[in-house]
C-alpha cells in the first residue's frame, strides 16, 4: 500500500509476524481472522479486504417443499401406483374412487408421511376399527389397500401385503333395494311405454346389467339369429382388465319397448337434448324418474338385483344367473338372489310335504 495509504491504516486490519520473520495480513473482527494477501494496498488486498468485511451469509438448509414426496412414505407407494399399468388398467370411475380413498387414508393422523414398509396388519386393523359405524367405506378402505400392496409386491417395491389378513366387517345393509313387483308396476303406471323412463326401466330389468352398460345399448349391439334378437357386447365394467363378453336374448317384452320408443342413432337411451347420457348423468335422471313414481328407495341398480331374484324365482341355478348378469363368481349372485332362492326352495319342499299339493 502506498505510504499515505498506510497511515490511514483499515479498520480491523492487523499485522503478523510468523516464525521466520516474514509479515502477514489478517482481517480480524469479533474473534474472526482472515488471512489477506499482500501487499498491503494491492488489488488482491483490496479484494480480499471487502470480501472479509461483507462475508456471504451461509444458506440455510433447503426447507421441503409443501407437497413433497418422502421416498419410501405411504404416499409415494400410491405415486408409483398411480403411475402404473395396473392402475392404467382401472376403469375411469374405479380409479377415481379407490384414489379418494387412498387420500383420506394417508391423511388420517399423517398416515402419508410414514413408511409403508412398516406398516403391519394392526395398524390397518385398528383404522377399520376406527370406521366400524360405516362398515361398506371400512372394507373399501381394506380393498383398495390389498390391491396397492399388490401393485407393491408385483412392482419389487415390496414383499409382503399387510391388507390381505384383514378381516372385513359384517355390513349393516343388504345393499341396494331390490325392486319388487308391485314396484315395478307402479313404476310403469307413472311411465308408460313410448317413454325414455320406461325404455330405461326395460333395458335394465331384462338384461340384468349396470347402468354403464345400459346407457350404452344401441342398435349396433343387435345381432339376429333365426329370428331371434340377441344383445351381444362386452360389458363396461372390467373391460380393460379381465373383459366378460356376453350375448343375451332380446326377450319380446324388451323388443316391444324398443320398437315403441324414441331413440339415438348410437345408444337407445338419449337425454332431452338428444345425447347419450354419462354414467353419472343417468343414475341421476333415474333418481328422478323414481321420484316421480313415488318411489324414493328404489335405483337403477336394484334392478339389477330384482332382476337377478326373479330368475332365481323361476328355478335358474346360479351358474344360468351368471350367464345373463356377467358375474364372475356366484358369491355376489347368491347375494342377490338369497331371498328368492329360499322361497323357491320352500315351495318345493312343501310341494314334497303335500305330495304335490300347495
Amino acid at each position: 500500500m502506498p505510504e499515505d495509504s498506510m497511515k490511514m491504516r483499515l479498520k480491523y486490519v492487523v499485522e503478523d509476524t510468523d516464525r521466520h520473520g516474514n509479515v502477514r495480513l489478517y482481517y480480524r473482527r469479533e474473534g474472526r481472522k482472515v488471512r489477506l494477501r499482500g501487499p498491503a494496498g494491492s488489488p488482491e488486498f483490496l479484494a480480499d479486504y471487502k470480501a472479509a468485511a461483507n462475508p456471504k451469509k451461509p444458506r440455510p438448509p433447503r426447507a421441503a417443499r409443501p407437497g413433497r414426496l418422502k421416498p419410501g412414505s405411504f404416499k409415494w407407494l400410491c405415486t408409483q401406483y398411480y403411475k402404473s399399468s395396473m392402475w392404467a388398467e382401472l376403469d375411469p370411475n374405479t380409479q377415481k374412487t379407490r384414489r379418494s380413498i387412498l387420500e383420506r387414508f394417508a391423511a388420517h393422523k399423517d398416515n402419508g408421511d410414514k413408511p409403508y414398509a412398516l406398516m403391519l396388519p394392526k395398524h390397518i386393523r385398528k383404522r377399520r376399527d376406527e370406521m366400524m359405524d360405516t362398515p361398506e367405506a371400512a372394507n373399501s378402505m381394506v380393498k383398495a389397500l390389498r390391491q396397492l400392496f399388490r401393485f407393491a409386491i408385483r412392482y419389487d417395491h415390496h414383499d409382503a401385503n399387510p391388507a390381505t389378513t384383514v378381516e372385513p366387517l359384517k355390513s349393516k345393509s343388504s345393499g341396494y333395494h331390490s325392486w319388487t313387483l308391485a314396484e315395478i308396476e307402479k313404476y310403469e303406471e307413472t311411465h308408460p311405454i313410448g317413454t325414455t323412463p320406461r325404455l330405461a326401466l326395460a333395458l335394465a330389468l331384462y338384461t340384468g346389467q349396470r347402468r354403464s352398460d345400459v346407457i350404452q345399448f344401441g342398435k349396433q349391439h343387435l345381432r339376429h339369429d333365426d329370428g331371434v334378437a340377441w344383445l351381444v357386447f362386452t360389458q363396461h365394467k372390467g373391460r380393460n382388465r379381465s373383459p366378460v363378453h356376453l350375448e343375451i336374448p332380446v326377450v319380446a317384452a324388451l323388443q316391444e319397448i324398443i320398437d315403441a320408443s324414441e331413440t339415438g342413432d348410437l345408444t337407445f337411451l338419449v337425454s332431452e337434448q338428444g345425447r347419450a347420457f354419462t354414467n353419472n348423468g343417468f343414475g341421476n335422471r333415474f333418481r328422478k324418474w323414481c321420484d316421480k313414481a313415488g318411489l324414493p328407495h328404489c335405483s337403477v341398480h336394484g334392478l339389477r338385483k330384482a332382476a337377478a331374484a326373479r330368475l332365481a324365482e323361476r328355478g335358474c341355478s346360479e351358474f344360468e344367473i351368471m350367464a345373463i348378469t356377467g358375474h364372475q363368481t356366484s358369491k355376489e349372485v347368491t347375494r342377490y338372489t338369497k331371498a328368492a332362492s329360499q322361497r323357491v326352495r320352500a315351495e318345493a319342499a312343501l310341494k314334497k310335504l303335500t305330495n304335490g299339493q300347495t
